[in-house]
């Protein structure tokens, strides 16, 4: 159809290959079909891409009120601290319609451009957006449930990459700590013992990867708690929609944003 943007697809489909690519476009013919349209709009891929990427949408899961209102604050939490981020990737969805196997809701952001590599502010921006569905349940609900454990992994994950992998620590200098494996071709070299880190520097990697989330678990802490009309608002608006643009709660940032900047009469 006219209103297909197939740079915005592109852009929300990083590192797909083009069988994925086609399974995509196929999705989005089968959705066209189903809703009588002869041709494929916009909508029709957005939500093609969401299936190959999430997975079916699964309203047959019903959770109850209690689990329901933990997943909207924890994905209004992701969202928040996306926008609140100079430089984090705009946020496109947010979602409390559960999809896929597991998921019970998801925040889709929308890359702006491909990059091949990331600064260590930006790295540590992606924690901190990680880290936002759990600080903003712990700050609506006073404790942290096992909804954050997948988050809780990828932020660990990327914090040991940072200090083990990229040299992203003062303490212990700029270094890597890794192994690398063997060559594809076996050498003299790989049959020599290999240097191992001490039970020391393994214990000062531990400690400097728990500075490193503990401090971007501060930061999102102030920002969320700076901004926690907006996070009462999103979350109310998202669980009587079940999805949300990021437009909507962009909206709602720039009108608390505003209020809160207006000189008192």
């Amino acid at each position: 159809a006219d209103d297909v943007a197939l740079e915005k697809t592109a852009a929300v489909t990083p590192g797909m290959v083009g069988a994925d690519l086609a399974n995509v476009i196929n999705e989005g013919a089968l959705l066209a079909v189903r809703r009588n349209r002869e041709t494929v709009e916009q909508a029709d891929l957005e939500e093609a891409v969401e299936r190959v990427v999430a997975g079916l949408e699964k309203k047959s899961r019903v959770l109850n009120v209690e689990e329901r209102n933990r997943v909207a604050y924890h994905e209004v939490g992701h969202a928040l601290v996306a926008m609140m981020i100079p430089g984090s990737d705009p946020v496109q969805k947010i979602s409390i319609i559960p999809r896929g196997i597991a998921a019970l809701g998801y925040t889709m952001q929308l890359p702006t451009e491909d990059r091949y590599f990331l600064t260590q502010s930006e790295l540590e921006s992606k924690i901190a957006i990680l880290l936002g569905g759990r600080v903003a349940e712990e700050l609506i609900f006073g404790e942290a449930s096992t909804g954050a454990s997948d988050d809780l992994q990828k932020a660990t994950n990327i914090a040991k990459r940072m200090i083990k992998d990229y040299g992203m620590s003062k303490k212990l200098g700029t270094v890597a700590l890794n192994q690398s494996g063997p060559s594809m071709f076996l050498t003299p070299n790989d049959l020599a013992p290999r240097d191992t880190y001490s039970e020391e520097t393994a214990r000062e990697i531990d400690q400097e990867v728990r500075c490193l989330i503990d401090a971007q678990q501060a930061r999102v802490q102030a920002l969320l708690t700076q901004i926690k009309p907006v996070l009462l608002q999103g979350a109310e608006q998202l669980l009587a929609d079940e999805v949300m643009s990021g437009d909507s709660l962009q909206e709602l940032l720039h009108v608390n944003h505003k209020t809160a900047t207006q000189p008192s009469t």
